[in-house]
């Protein structure tokens, strides 16, 4: 392709002529012969540093913010992410256009609405493509996921091949970070729905009004937004935009809203009422946030154009999402294994809260905080557990460059102010066994921070780790 072709949507200033076009690169050790190599500014690295590199390894095209020392093409633009998004998509052909796309956004419950709306479409008979935290999907095949929302250029090849494999609607999680970096930036939403907002990424957003705000870019790109009406940042998330909005919630009206909720250790049963009509709702995932879920699914399925029937076949029908409040195999033992993503002081309060009402025995919370994230929320994690637990067992969890021990540290400092007894065991495989070998008869033990993850980051290596198989294997012994 001619580099004329990839510019035609972007401002820029060009140095040099038009030149044959073979890949887009961001990454400076992927270039190759005669590809585009984007210099982006981020938060650890100036990918202008990395130019020479992608230079001398032929690269055909420099797009950079400024002109640099190098015998190439180059394309200056007043932000290479921006540049970046705008031609993937003429690179790969405009995937998005005629795609429908339903884009989730929310500190929780991404992930279980996007799941929830691919279901919905699938019992109308549709192919549905997925993108979010655990994996991506193209119907019923499943691709690897690095980061919740893929880089631009990523993100339009898989919308490409989405579009190559005739797939009827989109449904993707939207981050934060995705769209503060503009990995979404181009693409008309067909629908946008938040779905809470409590504190988390504050060590990338600076503050809770950035964090916010970076949330409310998902409507500037939607035709229609939905938003929670029991969160109270909803207002906010909706101030200032002139598209039509629907809202869901329980505690306050809302254009989709349940009742008569019944939640049990088999999950969760609700009346829902909707603009089309009212239906009874039976959920496997017991908790209250899985009410919510469904409901912002439902809204978002709603202006898709969805009936209440395929709403509720697709909702009864999926089974439970990975790592999501995930009940696992305990081996005949008269206590229950719970294994849940909750890394967040508001995630883990809802499990929490969930788990309490349906617990005959102590509720065991075994859990940790992510290194070089929030440190912020590390005591707030530590106080959630404290007043929802019986007994606490703190852990490691993604150390990554720091040190184990002082993240635990800052966990303590919550789990002291409630006077829960608790246990420090470092080593999470030894902090699991622990767990198990201590529960109690009808005891619920609450795996969490990990979820889906089969993974630890430690001191910037990832080893194999994965709850599932450890749990299976302690218990045989």
């Amino acid at each position: 392709m001619l580099l004329s072709e990839l510019l035609k949507r972007t401002e820029h200033t060009l140095i040099g002529g038009d030149v044959e076009v073979k890949s887009l690169q961001y990454n400076s050790r992927k270039v190759e012969k005669g590809d585009v190599f984007f210099c982006i500014v981020g938060s650890l690295a100036d990918g202008h540093a990395y130019a020479p590199q992608a230079a001398d390894l032929g690269a055909a095209v420099i797009v950079a913010e400024r002109e640099l020392p190098l015998k190439v093409t180059q394309v200056l633009v007043k932000n290479t992410r921006v540049a970046m998004a705008e031609m993937a998509a003429a690179y790969y052909g405009y995937p998005t256009e005629g795609l429908p796309v339903a884009g989730i956004t929310g500190t929780s419950g991404k992930t279980s609405t996007t799941y929830m709306l691919k279901a919905i479409a699938e019992a109308a008979g549709k192919k549905v493509g997925l993108i979010g935290t655990i994996q991506n999907m193209i119907g019923d095949t499943a691709l690897s996921a690095d980061r919740t929302t893929p880089e631009s250029v990523d993100l339009q090849a898989l919308f490409r091949r989405m579009r190559d494999e005739n797939v009827d609607l989109a449904v993707m999680e939207v981050s934060s970070h995705s769209l503060d970096q503009h990995r979404v930036h181009g693409i008309e939403f067909d629908v946008g729905v938040f779905t809470n907002l409590s504190q988390d990424h504050l060590d990338y957003h600076k503050c809770f009004e950035s964090y916010l705000d970076a949330k409310k870019l998902l409507f500037r790109q939607s035709k229609f937004a939905i938003v929670n009406a029991d969160d109270v940042h909803s207002a906010k998330m909706l101030e200032g935009l002139n598209i039509p909005n629907a809202s869901f919630g329980i505690t306050e009206r809302a254009d989709v809203s349940a009742s008569e909720i019944d939640i049990t250790t088999r999950g969760v049963q609700f009346d829902m009422a909707t603009r089309i009509g009212k239906t009874r709702i039976n959920i496997p995932t017991p908790g209250l946030f899985s009410v919510y879920n469904a409901m912002g699914a439902s809204a978002a399925a709603i202006e898709l154009g969805f009936s209440l029937d395929f709403i509720k076949r697709g909702l009864e029908r999926m089974g439970v999402v990975a790592g999501r409040l995930e009940p696992l195999p305990s081996g005949g033992r008269d206590f229950t294994v719970f294994l849940d993503y909750a890394h967040k002081p508001d995630a883990l309060e809802n499990v929490l809260k969930t788990v309490r009402g349906f617990a005959k025995g102590r509720i065991v919370t075994l859990f940790g905080c992510g290194g070089d994230r929030d440190k912020a929320k590390r005591p707030l994690m530590g106080e959630v557990a404290g007043r929802y637990s019986d007994f606490i067992v703190v852990t490691s969890d993604n150390p990554r460059s720091e040190e184990p021990m002082s993240i635990i540290a800052a966990i303590e400092e919550g789990v002291k102010k409630t006077g829960t007894e608790y246990v420090v065991i470092e080593n999470r495989y030894a902090a699991i066994e622990y767990a198990l070998h201590n529960a109690r008869r009808d005891d619920v033990v609450i795996l969490a921070g990990k979820g889906h993850e089969s993974y630890q980051e430690i001191s910037g290596g990832k080893h194999h780790f994965d709850e599932k198989e450890i749990v299976a294997e302690i218990l045989s012994r």
